[in-house]
């Protein structure tokens, strides 16, 4: 069960992994795309839109991984802290049974003074051993809270790089699981264990130390003379103490080396987080430069783009004028042209109406003088229209038998002249 969740988990930092990688591809994909268009520069609007295009998209780009990136790892806040608080309460509550089990083992197997020592030699034991105990204790033992594998690999690259700032990268690789955070604070932790263990060492040292002066005293008390026990013990208790003190200066030396050095990283770190201060100050200097280089040239391109539409559209103003006044002229020309041929018109009309009248004249005349001469009488007759016509009378004659004679004549329509003869 443990492995199948332990694979899952694996699976889904390894998508989890892709998937980012395949984000921040992208977004450099589309920063180098816009600095390559940032080397070719055109002075033109359709150009500075296009740049705008491309930094919105990307700064969009980075908004959004920049807001899943933080849902995500709030998500994974929640879920760490959810586990710390179970597994606290689990620790409090093994705690409280191991306690618990430990006081009814004692109440029926030891007997009250076992308990009494027990106090008694923790309450003598050196106060380095019992900071170093709490310190076990508080920390999750002598790896930190840290399961063996990724221990041992944490101690196998600093023993490896010895404490260069380059083992985070390296220790990283090693520990996927882990992030740099914690590494560091692992780090801290493990200088701190080796700082107290030395302690815990020196201070055992020096109560073995005492206890065998003690030991010695009591011995030399009864096997040889005061002044023989009181030399060779000082001898020993000097020894001891040549011994003690080179081992304290050593471990001083070499504390203070430990501090010389993290200062001197420290140093280096500053040092280069200053260098990279003034290089992104640097970039964003030349950033602003080459805005303004931009912004004087799109502001270059419109004035001079004005002013040519200024020329032109006073050129166009002038043609126009030109040319209304050339059709003014056209117009004048035909205008008179036009009247010219009216009045020819008119003149031609006028003429043919007095030819017309004239001739009407004359026909008035020449029929004025042809009824003069020939005067026509006519007498009429009303009722010649109440009379039946020859059509009527035709028609009201009583026709013969049928049949009674010869059909001679069947009438039909007209043939048309051109089939005739056909």
């Amino acid at each position: 069960m443990l492995e199948e969740h332990e694979h899952k988990l694996t699976n889904n930092r390894k998508a989890e992994r892709v998937k980012t990688e395949q984000e921040l591809s992208k977004i450099h994909n589309n920063v180098k795309r816009l600095q390559q268009q940032l080397k070719d520069i055109k002075p033109t609007p359709e150009f500075v839109d296009k740049l705008r295009e491309m930094m919105e998209e990307i700064e969009n780009a980075i908004s959004t991984f920049k807001e899943e990136q933080r849902l995500v790892y709030e998500e994974l806040m929640k879920e760490e802290k959810t586990v710390m608080n179970e597994i606290t309460a689990l620790e409090k509550k093994i705690e409280t049974w191991m306690l618990d089990n430990s006081a009814a083992e004692r109440g029926y197997r030891l007997p009250s003074g076992k308990a009494a020592v027990d106090k008694v030699m923790v309450s003598n034991l050196p106060k380095e051993v019992l900071e170093f105990e709490k310190f076990l204790q508080q920390t999750g033992g002598r790896q930190g809270g840290w399961d063996d594998y990724d221990h041992q690999n944490f101690l196998k690259v600093l023993t490896k790089q010895k404490g260069k700032l380059v083992y985070l990268e390296e220790a990283l690789e090693y520990l996927p699981g882990r992030t740099k955070e914690d590494i560091q604070q692992h780090e801290k932790w493990y200088q701190e264990f080796l700082f107290l263990e030395e302690r815990k060492k020196e201070s055992v040292q020096t109560w073995k130390v005492k206890k065998m002066q003690e030991k010695e005293e009591l011995l030399l008390e009864h096997e040889k003379s005061k002044e023989v026990l009181e030399s060779e013990c000082l001898a020993r208790i000097e020894a001891q103490k040549e011994k003690m003190e080179e081992e304290r200066r050593r471990q001083q030396e070499k504390l203070e080396a430990w501090k010389q050095k993290k200062e001197l990283e420290a140093a280096e770190k500053q040092a280069a987080q200053r260098k990279e201060e003034e290089e992104k100050e640097k970039r964003q200097k030349q950033e602003r430069h080459r805005q303004l280089e931009v912004k004087l040239l799109v502001e270059e391109y419109t004035r001079q783009r004005k002013k040519q539409e200024k020329f032109l559209r006073l050129k166009r103003q002038l043609q126009e004028e030109a040319e209304r006044e050339e059709r003014q002229r056209c117009a004048t020309a035909g205008i008179c042209k036009f009247q010219e041929r009216d009045f020819h018109k008119l003149e031609l009309k006028a003429q043919n109406k007095q030819a017309k009248e004239e001739e009407l004249a004359e026909k008035e005349k020449r029929l004025s003088k042809l009824k003069e001469k020939v005067e026509i009488h006519v007498k009429r007759d009303a009722s010649r229209l109440y009379k039946v016509t020859k059509g009527w009378e035709e028609r009201t004659k009583n026709p013969g038998p049928v049949g009674s004679g010869p059909l001679l004549h069947i009438p039909h329509r007209a043939v048309p002249s051109w089939r005739q003869g056909l």
